[in-house]
Order: structure tokens, then C-alpha cells, then sequence
């Protein structure tokens, strides 16, 4: 894609670069992924003797997938072909709650270890299950509806999500990429382009039907296990239990008015400080991200833009924008959507690209002298590297409507979540992982380590605190209440 078309599919209101989701082509096993691709940064189990795989195979109503079967090399591969070397034993599709209440209780007699995968974009890879079996929820994928509120599978991609909730003239806040499963979305909390008016997608979690390792199938709501409720509401996937499907509370479906702003690169110590103080106060209907970028995919230099949208009345538009036009951007493109085509917009293509990427949760405006740092880093992006630097996304607005307790989600009060992304076309992910660890020191001073759980990150020292806070004696009380035996075993 030329610099050109970069910049026209910016203007339309894309808010998916810098993302698991691409905007640009991507490689295919077999088809120019890049090579040297690293399993999940994971403890690798041993692999289990003398499974008797056909009985499991009989028992579900969906298929079994071993490395044998025709369907294999495609469906184990994720979003991320940096995991593409990584082989499960088996993917379960299963079917249905029952489906995975037998795949479970297998596992534990026979010393099977497990992943579990709705859309497959854990960061690390952990849902590429190298040597386990794949719990695949992408079947579950249906919608139902219950007057306002609809019930989802959790391998629902959220390009399905979200055409399903508009054809019924409804809207659910949520993420951008549209491959991304409902149910790892939900599970770590969601943020996204409606988050600041309409709060995170975990806030609108009704209920969840899950399936506890022992195979008991349960309701968690407000009313039935509220603990394991609690805990599904941003305590992150892998854990716990797995969810079958999700009942969700709908808002009407809002017109979004958006713009995309643009300014030199070299006035990002300047920009991001007075992006931070506008979004700090600014109206909760309004919602946005700003991002620095480097790489190949920017052959004339760092680019530096704002994605904002506006889900009140257009004519108050220019107002909310007042102090952040009051920094001189240099061009600026408009548009007013229906939701659907907002999400569209901003969604890019979905197509698989190889990435290295870590997260910051900021409580606070960055500091000058970090920030300079970090800019200056990303000034010098290598152009081995496809496209990198940080992209920054608004909380606030009715993210803060509840405590920090009322939810496993605990980071309320923050300012916005920080993604250090670097995606790649060849060569292994070593350059990539080493440059997103940099740009992470360099703000550490000012955000301390929280992070946001669906960026997870197998480097961090003390991930339970950075992602939980807090919350995170909780949420280990709950995880040893519901999976005493620790069949579930994801690191993070």
C-alpha cells in the first residue's frame, strides 16, 4: 500500500492501524509469512501418551481437528503468523456447552493440557495451543434476542457483532478489529470507540452461560455466582471458566460523526500533552485516539494523527473539537456514519499480520521528558519494521461510572490505555518484541506498570498488579474457587 493510500484510508476514519488488525495485505502459511515465527511465550507441556483422541472424538457433536485432518493446517493458524509455528495436538470446534463440558472433563482424566480460543488474538499466542488442545468457541457464534438485550456466542467475530445488533437498529460498544472474538473482547474488559459514551463492553455483560473445569454448566449474573460474574467482567480470558455465550444490554444505535486530524510529526511533545488535558474534560460522547507511526509503511517520515468521534447532536461537533484544533492541525477530514458503517470504517481489512506489541495504562499526562524520549524513538523506527510507535485511546466518560470494585476492570480512573505495537513482513519477531520493550521503558517512569490485560505481555514482572490492581487478590480468590485443580493454565 502506497503512502498515498495509507493516508486516504486514515481520512475515512480508520482507527485499526496500529492494531492486531491490519489495514495493509498480510502473509499466509506457505504464502510470504514472515519466517523464523515463534511459538506462544509459554511453558511448553509435555506431550501426553496413549490419549485415546477418537473416544473424545465421538463424544462431541462437533469435530475434532488432529494434525492429520484435512482441515488442520488452516484452522490452527491465528490472526498473528508470528504463532504459525505453533502445533496443537487437537482443536476441538465444539458445538455447544456440552461440547465443551466433555472436552474438559477429557482433559482432566487424561492429563491433557488446554488453550482456549474465540477469535484467537491473544498477543503472546496463547490461544495457538503449541502441544494442547485447542478449545475452539468459533462455532459458537449464533445471536439471539430478549426484548433490548442480546445473547451472543463468545466466536463471534465483532464485524458479525456488529451488523447483527444493527440490523435491530441497536449498538454495542466495543473493539475496532473486526476478527476479534465477543468473548476475549468482554472477558478483558473492551475498549473502544464508543467506550466513552457508552462505557466498556464488560459493563454491559447481563449474563454469561460458562462451563467450570469440573463441567458444570452455570449462569453467572448479578443474582447467580455474582463472584464468577464479577470476575468475567474484566478479569481477562483463559481463567476461571469458559464461556459459552453472553447476554449483553444494547443502546440505540447512535450517527457518528468522526474526523481524522492531522499534524507534523515533530509537534508530537506538544500534541499528545494537549490531546491528554482535552480529553480529560471533554464531553463523554466524544471519544478518541491519537497515534505516532513509523516503519516502511511511512517512506516519507513519522505521521502523526487523531481518529475522533462524536455520538451527540453534529451541530455541537465543532465545539468539542475547539481545543485540540486550537493545536493547528494541519488537514482535517469529516464524515457522519450510521453506527454500521462507522464500525466498518474503522474495522481496515482484517487480514493477518505479524506483530509484536505491549500496553500501558495511563493514569496521568505523559511527562515532558519521557515523551520526548519516545517520540525520538519512534523517529528512528528501522525500516525493517512494517509500521510502529504507540497509539493512545481515551477512558474516561462512563468508563468512571463505576468503582474500580464492581467489576474486575480496574483501572476507572485512567486516563487512557497505550499500545506499543511493531508489525513485520519477514524475519522473526526478536526486532519487533525489543522495540515495543523500549518504548514501554521509556514511559514507565511516568505510568508505572499497569497495563490492560488484552495486550497481555509475558515479560511483565508482576502482571497480576498491572493488570488487576487492586482487584487482583479477588480475582485469585475466584480463580482458585472455580478451578481448584488448575486445569486451566494460561500464564496470564
Amino acid at each position: 500500500m502506497t503512502a498515498l493510500s495509507r493516508r486516504t484510508l486514515l481520512a475515512a476514519g480508520s482507527a485499526g492501524a496500529l492494531t492486531a488488525c491490519s489495514s495493509e495485505p498480510a502473509g499466509r502459511p506457505g504464502s510470504g509469512a514472515p519466517s523464523g515465527a515463534a511459538v506462544p511465550s509459554s511453558p511448553t507441556p509435555a506431550t501426553p501418551t496413549g490419549v485415546p483422541w477418537q473416544a473424545l472424538a465421538r463424544a462431541l457433536e462437533g469435530d475434532l481437528v488432529r494434525p492429520a485432518s484435512p482441515s488442520y493446517s488452516s484452522l490452527r493458524v491465528t490472526p498473528n503468523p508470528r504463532f504459525d509455528s505453533a502445533r496443537p495436538l487437537a482443536l476441538a470446534e465444539v458445538a455447544s456447552a456440552q461440547d465443551v463440558a466433555t472436552v474438559l472433563r477429557f482433559a482432566a482424566d487424561h492429563g491433557v493440557p488446554l488453550a482456549l480460543r474465540s477469535g484467537g488474538h491473544s498477543y503472546p499466542g496463547w490461544s495457538a495451543g503449541d502441544r494442547r488442545l485447542v478449545v475452539d468457541c468459533r462455532r459458537l457464534s449464533g445471536i439471539g434476542w430478549t426484548g433490548t438485550d442480546v445473547t451472543m456466542g463468545p466466536g463471534r467475530h465483532l464485524a458479525d457483532v456488529y451488523a447483527g445488533v444493527a440490523g435491530r437498529g441497536r449498538a454495542v460498544p466495543g473493539g475496532s478489529c473486526p476478527t476479534v472474538g465477543v468473548g476475549g473482547l468482554t472477558l478483558g474488559g473492551g475498549v473502544g470507540v464508543l467506550t466513552r459514551a457508552y462505557g466498556l463492553t464488560c459493563d454491559h455483560l447481563v449474563a454469561a452461560q460458562a462451563v467450570l473445569p469440573s463441567g458444570e454448566v452455570v449462569t453467572a449474573s448479578p443474582d447467580d455466582h455474582d463472584d464468577l460474574y464479577w470476575a468475567l467482567r474484566g478479569g481477562g480470558g483463559g481463567h476461571t471458566a469458559v464461556v459459552t455465550s453472553m447476554t449483553f444490554s444494547t443502546v440505540v444505535a447512535p450517527t457518528i460523526v468522526s474526523t481524522y486530524l492531522t499534524w507534523p510529526a515533530a509537534q508530537a511533545p506538544t500534541v499528545v500533552p494537549a490531546w491528554f488535558a482535552w480529553m480529560g474534560s471533554a464531553d463523554a460522547r466524544a471519544w478518541s485516539t491519537i497515534k505516532l507511526l513509523a516503519g516502511a509503511a511511512h517512506p516519507d517520515g513519522p505521521t502523526l494523527g487523531a481518529t475522533v468521534t462524536w455520538v451527540g447532536p453534529a451541530s455541537g461537533f465543532d465545539a468539542v473539537l475547539a481545543p485540540i484544533l486550537a493545536t493547528g492541525p494541519t488537514a482535517r477530514y469529516d464524515h457522519t456514519r450510521d453506527y454500521l458503517s462507522a464500525m466498518q470504517a474503522y474495522a481496515g481489512t482484517g487480514a493477518r499480520e505479524a506483530f509484536a506489541a505491549t500496553s500501558h495504562v495511563a493514569y496521568a499526562p505523559p511527562a515532558s521528558g519521557a515523551l520526548g524520549d519516545l517520540v525520538a524513538a519512534v523517529a528512528t523506527t528501522p525500516g525493517t519494521l512494517q509500521e510502529a510507535g504507540f497509539s493512545i485511546d481515551a477512558l474516561g466518560g462512563h468508563v468512571g461510572d463505576l468503582a474500580p470494585t464492581e467489576t474486575a476492570f480496574v483501572h476507572r480512573e485512567a486516563r487512557a490505555t497505550v499500545q506499543y505495537t511493531a508489525t513485520y513482513t519477514s524475519g522473526g519477531p526478536a526486532p519487533a518484541r525489543s522495540y515495543v520493550e523500549r518504548l514501554r521503558r521509556h514511559m514507565t517512569p511516568t505510568w508505572g506498570e499497569h497495563a490492560y490485560v488484552n495486550y497481555a505481555d509475558p515479560s511483565l514482572a508482576d502482571p497480576g498488579d498491572a493488570y488487576f490492581g487492586d482487584n487482583w487478590g479477588r480475582l485469585q480468590e475466584v480463580r482458585s474457587s472455580y478451578d481448584p485443580d488448575g486445569l486451566l493454565t494460561q500464564p496470564q
